[in-house]
């Protein structure tokens, strides 16, 4: 039978019967090879699997509202910096498997921006993403889409500043 493992065939580790006998030092090994092939771009299959349910189960629709409040903010002059942190959210909830949101640094005009942001829609769209994401945690398949609204409304409330990474 043939197998996909990291550690060299000798040891006989990846047969699934004897996989509790991996050292320390193996299971480091398997751990930077998996991290490697996440900084070279590739996504694991559970993301990818993931954001096409997410996509299918209503991503697509959170992700046309972000869009369309993003177009409406960009109507005014004084909007396009709020709109254009919609759209680029959009982009986010279109596909938020296998990315992470981390504070970023906050200029006094970011702190502005958001304290504006807040009381615009910052509000409106974190209560939405909280109220979604509780309903999806009630079974135990929406919690992972659950806690994917769980980020949103994190980012929904402090746009400005926040950066997006890949996990």
């Amino acid at each position: 039978m043939q197998t996909h493992c990291a550690i060299p065939p000798s040891e006989d580790v990846c047969n699934g019967r004897e996989l509790a006998r991996i050292s320390a030092s193996q299971a480091l090994q398997l751990h930077h090879i998996h991290l490697r092939a996440l900084q070279k771009g590739q996504t694991p299959i559970m993301s990818f699997i993931g954001n096409i349910l997410w996509f299918i189960l209503g991503g697509f629709l959170a992700a046309l509202i972000w869009l369309l409040i993003g177009l409406l903010l960009c109507v005014t002059i004084i909007g396009i910096p709020f709109g254009v942190q919609c759209i680029k959210i959009a982009g986010f909830v279109l596909w938020p498997f296998g990315r992470d949101i981390t504070p970023g640094s906050f200029g006094v005009m970011g702190v502005l921006g958001n304290i504006i942001w807040i009381l615009i829609c910052g509000i409106s769209l974190c209560l939405a993403h909280l109220v979604f994401g509780a309903i999806l945690c009630i079974t135990i398949v929406g919690i992972p889409f659950g806690l994917q609204h769980f980020k949103m409304a994190r980012l929904a409330l402090i746009p400005f500043g926040a950066q997006i990474v890949n996990k």
